[in-house]
């Protein structure tokens, strides 16, 4: 049943993940088959550099909660190996090519890490809203720093384990990264201007000192992707039971943006002009050609200052990811 609107009632709340966000702007076609069809369709299998880099970031949450006693280079290996994800590699040899060199990467890693430097969260879950959005997202690690002034500032930090070569402009244009400083500062009631890419496999640290005007700007951005997202959502929601036209008629308001990268979308199959822009991709084709050379990875992030430095992260391995 239809619920009753009243004039003046507050417009109901867009409740999102940046993630969402971001399908919305990437493919329509995509979103609608991954958030509103039901039943969802089929995913094809799993991919190689997903598994490596989920691999890769549940071993370093792992490691920062150990007791800090257990806080070693070596435990943060043990952790890599003993959660190593097998989906999407050619073979048993290409994944334990690639286990090697994952953990050389986060041993390298922790091995610049500071293990008293306690984090404010790991996989810290954090969420904000406005008078149109509520958005919500997991942050992979919240630090607690020092200013020059001895004052306090949470810090977002994000890692990186893909090819792709980041720049500070990485950090500075993520929507997601910018509204986890949003949400962490609200949350923690605490300043929380700056974030952080942190690149495993070069690394490197990409950095940017927001202001409040650039968060501002940030998520006056979301909030209209979000009203977009809500109005689409409303008219799949009227329309998904009713006459075969209407739904037909979902093409035109979710239309699939086609391209090279639709080799890697999850609904290739399933969608007549990905299959025909591009040539289907194999679950390991993101690993590039060795471990050493190639690795691949999670996608890039994004916020008024440019910072660029090493901050004690490990010497470059080489990278990889499909780009």
């Amino acid at each position: 049943m239809q619920q009753l609107g009243f004039e003046g009632m507050p417009q109901r709340l867009y409740t999102c993940t940046p993630t969402r966000l971001g399908t919305w702007l990437d493919c329509p076609r995509r979103y609608r088959m991954t958030y509103l069809d039901r039943p969802p369709p089929g995913k094809g299998p799993p991919w190689a550099h997903n598994s490596l880099g989920a691999s890769v970031h549940n071993a370093l949450a792992g490691w920062w909660r150990r007791p800090r006693a257990e806080r070693t280079v070596t435990a943060a290996g043990d952790l890599l190996e003993g959660g190593w994800i097998e989906e999407g590699f050619a073979g048993p040899a290409q994944s334990a090519r690639y286990r090697r060199w994952a953990r050389g990467l986060v041993e390298s890693y922790v091995a610049g890490l500071d293990p008293d430097c306690e984090p404010v969260g790991v996989e810290r879950t954090v969420a904000t809203r406005t008078d149109l959005v509520a958005v919500s997202g997991r942050i992979d690690r919240l630090d607690e720093r020092r200013r020059d002034d001895g004052s306090a500032e949470l810090v977002v930090v994000d890692y990186k384990t893909g090819r792709h070569v980041l720049t500070v402009d990485d950090a500075r244009t993520s929507l997601p990264l910018a509204l986890y400083a949003l949400a962490a500062e609200r949350v923690m009631r605490r300043p929380c201007r700056r974030v952080e890419l942190h690149h495993l496999p070069t690394g490197r640290v990409l950095a940017w000192e927001h202001t409040a005007e650039s968060l501002a700007r940030h998520l006056r951005r979301a909030e209209a992707i979000a009203a977009e997202c809500a109005a689409a959502d409303e008219w799949f929601r009227a329309r998904r039971d009713g006459p075969a036209a209407e739904r037909a008629a979902a093409d035109e308001t979710f239309p699939p943006r086609p391209g090279g990268w639709c080799g890697w979308c999850d609904y290739r199959a399933r969608c007549p002009e990905g299959s025909a822009a591009s040539e289907p991709r194999r679950p390991s084709d993101g690993l590039g050609d060795g471990a050493g050379d190639d690795a691949a990875g999670d996608d890039a992030a994004g916020g008024d200052t440019a910072v660029d430095d090493a901050a004690g992260l490990p010497e470059p391995f080489g990278a990889a990811r499909p780009g």
